[in-house]
């Protein structure tokens, strides 16, 4: 059973909501965040990338660097750019991409159930990303980003939320990188009480997007908990801030790879070696993108190659072997290119699918990279699949798109 809550939202008034709402942090780089709100002093980015608001190269692990978060978050409120509500409230949060919208409700979770493994994750988080998350969480005393949970689907939330949004919405706008954001209060008492009570019956919940922020809210709640003499368990901190999608409405689209160099080889001995395992066919010069599992695309010295693995080479059985992201990995990052790991080598960097695979042909024809490899989209049952069986995802396999804005609603750990 998941456990969540309403919350009083701190949020920005409607006429504002566009200059205040920004990228998640961990999207852009300083350059560009400062380049976004240039000129915009409401903007989020002066509370979540505070660093903008200092010398172009000032660390953003600076201790000023947090404390002038804290600062701003105050001044936002003190100014009226956001405001908390007077009662506890769910809130709908739907994102429209490509013409297709996906409806989020907005919730306090527990604490609790992260600790416990009922928030299931996939992915290792970086103990390093974690803490500076967690300084950021202490210092505003508040969750200021939403971490993005999928569910599997209930048919009266569904209705609950088809019936809420069928209402105008409070905020309603298209931000700039063209996906459409649409924001909706839930009010009313008796549908706040059944909101509560079926997700008392989902069995679990699971992280999509923002692992790192989910382990530094919940450990912050936790080292509140521990710290508070008189701690009795309704306290606020015990929560923290996630929109919560239904499994059946995710789009996750391909996480793609690109590599320096072929490990000493030329052209035809690194095509060779890939036969082994492969079939491998020449698309010539026209993009060509992965039709299926186990179907790969690779675009090498202006050509682009189906790789199809040959029965034997992956274990449809097993939650981790029959992933692409492995099976690529072990055959042929590891045993061709002596990639080994993804982490920490510097031979290989990640392009995010949204980029689309135009991108891995630039790369390549600049000379950067020698080689791309592009795989076809991880499904929302094989996350549930590894998460369900305690197993961890290889590194960069999951990207979900359209990310959420940050700025529509706060949490705060206090009230």
């Amino acid at each position: 059973m998941a456990i969540i809550k309403p919350f009083k939202g701190v949020r920005p008034p409607k006429a504002l909501v566009e200059q205040v709402a920004s990228r998640p942090y961990d999207v852009l780089n300083s350059d560009e965040a400062r380049k976004e709100a240039e000129g915009n002093e409401k903007s989020l980015y002066h509370i979540i990338k505070p660093e903008i608001d200092f010398p172009v190269g000032t660390d953003e692990h600076d201790p000023r660097v947090y404390a002038k978060a804290a600062e701003n978050f105050k001044m936002f409120q003190e100014k009226g750019w956001l405001v908390q509500d007077k009662k506890e409230n769910y809130y709908v949060y739907a994102q429209t991409m490509n013409g297709k919208t996906q409806y989020g409700l907005c919730v306090a979770a527990a604490v609790e159930d992260y600790m416990t493994g009922k928030i299931k994750k996939h992915e290792l988080t970086r103990r390093d990303k974690e803490e500076d998350r967690m300084k950021h969480v202490r210092v505003n005393n508040a969750n200021i980003e939403p971490v993005f949970f999928a569910y599997p689907h209930n048919d009266e939330i569904d209705a609950i939320v088809a019936n809420v949004t069928a209402k105008p919405a409070e905020y309603d706008f298209v931000a700039p990188d063209g996906f459409g954001h649409h924001f909706w209060v839930i009010d009313d008492e008796a549908t706040i009480k059944r909101i509560t009570e079926l997700f008392a019956q989902i069995p679990a919940m699971y992280i999509a997007d923002g692992h790192h922020r989910s382990a530094a809210a919940a450990l912050v709640g936790d080292e509140k908990r521990r710290q508070n003499p008189n701690h009795k368990g309704n306290e606020e901190y015990n929560y923290f801030l996630a929109v919560c999608f239904p499994d059946n409405q995710l789009n996750i689209i391909d996480y793609n790879r690109v590599v320096k160099d072929l490990n000493g080889l030329t052209d035809e001995q690194f095509l060779d070696a890939l036969k082994e395992n492969f079939e491998v066919e020449c698309k010539g010069t026209e993009i060509y993108k992965p039709a299926k599992l186990h179907n790969f695309s690779l675009y090498l010295s202006g050509k682009w190659y189906s790789l199809t693995a040959k029965p034997g080479t992956y274990n449809d059985n097993d939650p981790i072997g029959v992933l692409d992201v492995t099976i690529s990995s072990n055959l042929i990052l590891d045993k061709i290119l002596g990639i080994k790991d993804l982490r920490s080598d510097k031979r290989i960097d990640f392009v995010g699918g949204i980029r689309g695979l135009g991108e891995l042909k630039r790369r390549v024809d600049s000379g950067e990279m020698k080689v791309a490899l592009a795989l076809y989209p991880v499904t929302m049952q094989q996350i549930i699949d590894i998460a369900d069986t305690g197993n961890i995802m290889p590194p960069k396999t999951t990207w979900f798109e359209p990310k959420l804005r940050s700025g529509l609603v706060i949490h705060k750990l206090d009230d």
